[in-house]
This record gives structure tokens, C-alpha cells and sequence, in this order.
């Protein structure tokens, strides 16, 4: 069995509850209040920074120069492709530069891009991969499946066609080809920690609709 499938099927239960999310399916019929989603995207432009920061050093501890460019091409993907859309978001939400400067992440927020550093700063470049993995991966299925729909919210619709591209699936194939082949050159005992950083990163994926859902905040 490739690694990959192996990881995916760890994760299947809180991907299954993604697809289900009340904030998922309402980008899909255009239900979702835009509220949420302006919470969704302050916060997920925080996280991205931190992922860009996460791809980096993978692109630091990769074994060759091929993969390390390959690894710096995908911060700059992160940079060019998402946050761009988030600033494209940011305009059509009203999200001003105070808010902006005011913000600060949501407890899962936080939380999410604390257990990726933790991954990249005491691992090596398999736990780097596996831990980004579901941000890619999960989003890529998200827009395969939401392919076809027409919410009323243009917001949601550009979303939708975001994640559901080529482009970004040339993307997610490519790290799932790499977690493969790293998987393959080294321990169980690395392959065990290299799952382990999966499902948590995709249980956190999970926990990141909710957080918008609710518009989570920190406990007094």
C-alpha cells in the first residue's frame, strides 16, 4: 500500500466530517453568512504566513537542490496564488488595515500553525511534508467536489474555482508524490510520526471550519 493511501485512510473520518461542515456546504449553496467568512479569512491569511514560513523550511532541510527549489516554488505559490485571492477577499469583505493590524488568531488558529512549526522545527522533511499535506490535499477534494456549484455569493464561486484547478491539483499531486517517496526511504518509526502529524493536521483542518463556523474566541 503507498504511504499516501495509507495516511488518507487514517484521516478518512474527520475528512468525511469536513465535507459535511456547515461552513463547507454553505460556500456551496451560498448559505454561509458573510461574517463567518471574513472571520474564515483573517485568520486563514494568519495561518497561511505561518504555512509559507513551514514550506521554507522544508526547502532548509531538503537533502537535495532539486526538491529544495521545488519546496521554495511552493512558498511562493502561497504567496502569489493564495494570499492574493485573500486580498482580492480582503476587498470585497471590507476588511480594513486596522482590522488588520488588530487582528489576532483564533485559539485553532493558533493552535493549527503552533503543531506545524513543532513539526518542522524537531523533524526532518518527511514530518514537514506530512504535516502540510491536508492543507493541500483536503482543500483539492473540497473543490473537486463542490465543481458544479453556483452559489449566489461571487465570493464563494471564485473560492470554489480556486481550489477545484489544475493548477492547485498539479500542486497537491506533486507533495503526495513526495511524502511517498521519502516514506519510502526511511523508518516505520519515522513513517509512524510522519501519520501521526497527518491526522492531526487534518483533524486541525476540521476544527478550522468550526472555528470560522462559530467565530471562536478565547476564553476570558
Amino acid at each position: 500500500m503507498l504511504f499516501s493511501k495509507r495516511l488518507r485512510e487514517a484521516a478518512d473520518a474527520s475528512w468525511e466530517a469536513s465535507f459535511a461542515h456547515p461552513f463547507v456546504t454553505g460556500i456551496a449553496d451560498g448559505g454561509l453568512p458573510l461574517d463567518r467568512f471574513k472571520f474564515y479569512v483573517l485568520n486563514d491569511a494568519y495561518y497561511l504566513s505561518c504555512f509559507a514560513q513551514v514550506q521554507a523550511l522544508g526547502a532548509a532541510k531538503a537533502p537535495d537542490l532539486h526538491t529544495a527549489n521545488r519546496m521554495a516554488a511552493h512558498v511562493q505559490g502561497t504567496y502569489g496564488a493564495e494570499l492574493s485571492l485573500h486580498e482580492k477577499f480582503s476587498k470585497l469583505l471590507g476588511i480594513t488595515d486596522e482590522e488588520r493590524s488588530a487582528f489576532k488568531p483564533a485559539p485553532t488558529a493558533y493552535a493549527y500553525t503552533s503543531h506545524l512549526f513543532r513539526a518542522a522545527y524537531t523533524g526532518h522533511l518527511g514530518d514537514i511534508v506530512a504535516a502540510i499535506l491536508p492543507c493541500y490535499w483536503l482543500y483539492y477534494e473540497i473543490g473537486e467536489r463542490l465543481k458544479g456549484s453556483t452559489p449566489d455569493e461571487p465570493i464563494y464561486r471564485e473560492w470554489i474555482a480556486a481550489y477545484g484547478g489544475e493548477w492547485f491539483g498539479e500542486l497537491v499531486r506533486e507533495q503526495i508524490d513526495r511524502v511517498d517517496d521519502i516514506a519510502d526511504k526511511v523508518t516505520e518509526s519515522d513513517r509512524e510520526r510522519m501519520l501521526s502529524h497527518f491526522v492531526i493536521s487534518s483533524r486541525y483542518e476540521l476544527q478550522f471550519w468550526e472555528m470560522a463556523y462559530r467565530k471562536e474566541q478565547w476564553p476570558a
